[in-house]
């Protein structure tokens, strides 16, 4: 390949495939095989699609109370979240200033501060370097050669919204309220609803063998509906279904999503002041690169993206309810069975991304095509990691010239 052609130091990735996939879907190819398979390229986009502005890294619930730690990877970098006294939760870089050791190991709680467990400098609930011990020597805790100010653990730029834990490792992305402006406004309604879970059986986690990209790419779209999801095809059929194309995320959105509860189940709480489209209406987005999100009346679900290598991919899913009453006995069965179905539904997709993965080896397959009307969403997401990839190329050139 030609060197000015290709992108980075990735031969395996062109200029002219990616401005295949930018051209209008009735022309556009997907992305090409080696976005999915090739390790090189698995590593190029962890810089440039999840370390160059936000992402999607955890959960708050992971550190609900004050003084609580959870040391967590994203990107390839040990993180950590603390929830600070002041009822912050803040990321920092899961490192000890002094030699590099990781500093918290497991969650924990600690009232006021952490220690690393090598040789004990100890950090504030805020990241602040406030003990170093024998610093100065054996009972010297301090040193006129060493100032603790600006020592602290290092501060990760971080948001939360609906629960989830963004980051943006650059310190250079734009603001976060801008990068959410459109999915706030598109879901304004639910802006002040608390978010209740309840525990394992808001949980689900799965183990992919496949690239990240397809297990978002599934989820952006409904056309597999009626061949994949019979059961959920019955009650929120494909023809109910409308696409979402916008700047940061895609997906689809349905009209009619009335699932049946065993009789007699208790009805979930609905999130209070709805319009009348959240009778039965819900959403289904993929808001990029990372996070997959589903809104219904009476429950909110968000499925974090974890990409393992080119072609694995952990998907941890919570449940989120809108009220405390949901936590009572009466609510038992039903969370079990709302549980249930949405496992039933994402192990139904296995089958379809894991041998899209195996097809990704295949010579006869380089990208794909479209359906101009159903595809749109996919298209769309396609787009934006070409797009990605494509800046990263044009910084390096700048960088080098």
């Amino acid at each position: 390949m030609n060197v000015i052609n290709q992108i980075g130091n990735h031969p395996e990735l062109s200029m002219d495939a990616m401005r295949q996939v930018l051209q209008p879907i009735e022309k556009a190819r997907g992305l090409p095989n080696s976005c999915y398979t090739d390790t090189s390229v698995n590593l190029y986009e962890r810089q440039r699609v999840f370390a160059e502005g936000w992402a999607c890294a955890g959960f708050a619930i992971d550190a609900p109370n004050k003084g609580d730690l959870f040391p967590f990877e994203f990107a390839g970098l040990p993180l950590l979240l603390m929830h600070g006294k002041d009822d912050v939760i803040r990321v920092f870089h899961n490192v000890c200033q002094h030699r590099g050791r990781t500093l918290v190991d497991k969650p924990a709680n600690f009232k006021k501060a952490v220690a690393c467990p090598y040789h004990s400098w100890t950090y504030g609930l805020d990241g602040a370097l406030i003990g170093t011990p024998h610093v100065g020597g054996v009972g010297e805790h301090s040193c006129p050669d060493f100032d603790k100010d600006g020592v602290g653990l290092q501060l990760v730029r971080s948001a939360v919204w609906f629960g989830l834990i963004f980051v943006d490792l650059s310190g250079e992305a734009e603001e976060v309220d801008r990068y959410l402006a459109s999915v706030s406004e598109r879901w304004k309604e639910f802006a002040k609803v608390p978010l209740v879970h309840t525990g394992e059986d808001c949980t689900i986690r799965f183990d992919l063998d496949c690239n990240w990209k397809l297990a978002v790419e599934n989820y952006c779209e409904a056309y597999h509906l009626p061949w994949v999801h019979p059961e959920l095809n019955r009650y929120s059929p494909l023809e109910k279904h409308y696409s979402i194309v916008q700047e940061s995320y895609s997906g689809q959105g349905s009209e009619c999503y009335t699932p049946n509860f065993p009789a007699g189940s208790p009805v979930f709480p609905d999130a209070p002041g709805l319009s009348a489209f959240w009778d039965g209406g819900a959403e289904y987005i993929a808001l990029y690169p990372n996070v997959l999100l589903g809104i219904h009346r009476d429950h909110f679900y968000a499925v974090l993206i974890q990409p393992d290598g080119p072609g694995k991919t952990r998907e941890r899913f919570e449940i989120f309810y809108y009220d405390e009453a949901v936590r009572g006995p009466e609510f038992v069965q039903a969370r079990a069975t709302n549980k249930e179905l949405w496992q039933a539904v994402f192990a139904e997709d296995r089958a379809s991304v894991e041998s899209m993965q195996r097809g990704r080896r295949s010579p006869g397959f380089d990208g794909g095509k479209f359906s101009p009307v159903m595809d749109r969403p996919t298209h769309f997401f396609h787009i934006w990691v070409a797009r990605a990839l494509m800046n990263g190329r044009i910084r390096e050139q700048g960088s080098t010239e």
